[in-house]
């Protein structure tokens, strides 16, 4: 099999896993949340969740009907062979995945309507990483749906709000979702850069295993602090007031402008879908865990 013809069936493979099986540490993160429930509501709401995602897993179907706009993250080694060509495979293989997994077709050009097959301009959306040095493909299957992406929030701060200000937003962003997003939740955070940037960094952090922690010791205590904090607002699974509210919270910091303070926030819902793999030059494939 020709590399170009390896890349393409591992995406469509990745978008396969991505809707029909959690990342681990999703999965043990819900299971642990219904063994730790101690309220009728809350166990019965889990539990929906947990068959849910064991159905899906053994049957190898989607887990939810909305199967999301297809995005990929690309960390691509500047010495990998056929660069060039991995936008037209990422297409292809979206378009392939759609008939045969199947996804519904989610995308919509602004006057044509549905595109029927997932792909549109400059979707599927590519988030471009070069790595110096390198003859390794990573590539990372993120299908976003509709639900939660509609409550994630860009917040342009004024820079002398500080931290008070950023707790302050998350929080209220948090209350104003409320049921819509399907919680429990898990939260992306990226402070910094530029408008564009945090809302990436946002939903970059939503890549990383839950239970890992920023390695600036400052920021990974915000992350445990806003968890709890989030979690004493008692919105619950499914917006039902018990059980948890928010099950991780990840944040990713750049460097700013002095007169702004970007923050942004994409929530996922308690389907945080995504699928990871690394091909090498010569085809070899090492499929990731999160």
């Amino acid at each position: 099999m020709e590399l170009d013809e390896i890349i393409e069936t591992v995406a469509i493979e990745l978008l396969r896993s991505a809707v029909t099986k959690l990342p681990d540490s999703i999965e043990n993160t819900l299971l642990k949340a219904l063994e730790e429930s101690k309220t009728a509501i809350a166990k019965t709401q889990l539990q929906a969740i947990v068959d849910n995602f064991i159905t899906a897993k053994t049957s190898v179907r989607p887990m939810c009907q909305d199967t999301g706009v297809v995005s990929f993250f690309v960390k691509v080694g500047e010495q990998f062979p056929i660069i060039a060509e991995l936008l037209n495979i990422l297409r292809k293989a979206t378009i392939k995945a759609t008939r045969d997994i199947p996804l519904r077709p989610n995308t919509v050009d602004l006057f044509k309507g549905n595109t029927g097959n997932n792909v549109a301009d400059y979707i599927p959306w590519i988030y471009w990483e070069i790595v110096p040095n390198s003859n390794v493909l990573e590539l990372v299957a993120f299908p976003k749906g509709g639900g939660s992406t509609n409550v994630s929030k860009l917040g342009l701060l004024k820079p002398g709000e500080g931290i008070k200000g950023i707790k302050r937003f998350i929080v209220d962003s948090v209350v104003d979702a409320g049921a819509k997003g399907c919680p429990p939740y898990f939260l992306g955070i990226g402070i910094g850069g530029g408008e564009d940037i945090a809302m990436n960094l946002a939903k970059k952090a939503l890549l990383r295993s839950v239970g890992s922690h920023n390695p600036n010791l400052k920021i990974a205590e915000l992350e445990k602090e806003l968890l709890k904090a989030l979690n004493e607002l008692k919105i619950g699974v499914m917006g039902l007031g018990e059980g948890p509210t928010v099950l991780s919270v990840h944040i990713e910091v750049a460097g700013r402008h002095p007169a702004s303070l970007p923050v942004g926030i994409v929530f996922s819902c308690w389907a945080d879908r995504h699928a990871g793999a690394q091909i090498d030059s010569e085809g070899n494939i090492t499929y990731l865990s999160f």
